[in-house]
């Protein structure tokens, strides 16, 4: 099996399909899935890319670290550099969905060298001041669940929470798949994860420099009914200078899986866009105080 080596010494396990050659894209999987959650893109993109998907640290058949210090936002951002550099890519288009989306924007701002555009999904749980505590309350409660009840005992909540039970709504057999893989989840990684990247990472509304300096094309994806994300979608659409957004209707969180037509739309035309250098800085003379242009 293909692993990446990480600079401090762990494995990632990762799978490609499509040219062996050409442009790359990477896909950044969620808390809840693994590399497996990217199949739909995997069949879809194959067809004109090279494309890889691969398990976060904590997640086998990658390496499950025990130090707690061997997790966290910058790490998950530098692990897709690590694939980068395994399978030989100078660069890639980096789509992710939530924890993924997450890492796929850091990498964007963390190494803009490696990354041609980024596709950033279902990203903002705990992103805002008001929001943060409460989101941290909860993901401990997760982790501790991790801890105590395993895997089985998590997947029996968690895979129905507020923004995934509309995918299971519309798919019960493809939103079955995905709690399957969550409990198969390692209960270490998990809890580890939860404690050590989702909860420690940093608030993107206290980002507004960094962001508004992404020099970077993203493509924001949110479902209407992720309330958690909504309010940073709009934030990094204000923000970042090189940015669109998409809201897909009456869908939840896992929208990759959710709407994969829909969601496969939308990133095949922002490649599309990117590459023909279509994709570029945001018109200055749409953003003004005035809401009609009159003098």
């Amino acid at each position: 099996m293909p692993h990446a080596a990480t600079d401090d010494g762990q494995s990632l396990y990762f799978e490609e399909a499509g040219a062996a050659t050409g442009t790359v894209i990477i896909f950044v999987h969620e808390f809840a899935g693994d590399h497996r959650s990217w199949e739909p893109q995997l069949r879809h993109f194959a067809r004109w890319f090279r494309c890889v998907t691969f398990a976060a640290r904590g997640y086998p058949p990658s390496s499950v670290p025990v130090d707690p210090t061997a997790y966290g936002q910058l790490r998950a951002a530098d692990d897709i550099v690590a694939v980068l550099d395994a399978i030989g890519a100078a660069k890639a288009y980096v789509v992710g969905n939530s924890m993924g989306g997450f890492a796929a924007l850091h990498c964007a701002l963390r190494h803009p060298d490696r990354v041609i555009g980024a596709v950033v999904a279902g990203c903002g749980y705990g992103a805002h001041p008001v929001q943060n505590p409460r989101f941290r309350t909860e993901s401990e409660v997760i982790a501790r669940a991790f801890d105590e009840d395993g895997p089985e005992g998590v997947a029996e909540w968690y895979g129905v929470g507020p923004a995934r039970v509309q995918f299971q709504n519309k798919d019960p057999r493809g939103h079955s798949e995905h709690v399957q893989i969550l409990r198969e989840h390692d209960p270490t990684g998990a809890a580890l994860t939860m404690r050590n990247v989702q909860i420690t990472r940093p608030l993107l509304f206290a980002m507004s420099d960094e962001l508004k300096e992404c020099a970077r094309p993203v493509l924001v994806i949110a479902g209407d009914e992720d309330d958690g994300v909504l309010d940073a979608a709009l934030m990094l659409k204000r923000t970042m200078p090189r940015t669109g957004i998409a809201i897909l209707p009456r869908t939840g969180h896992v929208s990759n899986l959710e709407e994969p037509a829909a969601f496969n739309h939308l990133v095949e035309r922002f490649v599309l866009g990117v590459g023909s250098g279509g994709w570029g800085r945001r018109d200055p003379r749409s953003q003004t105080s005035s809401l009609t242009g009159a003098p």
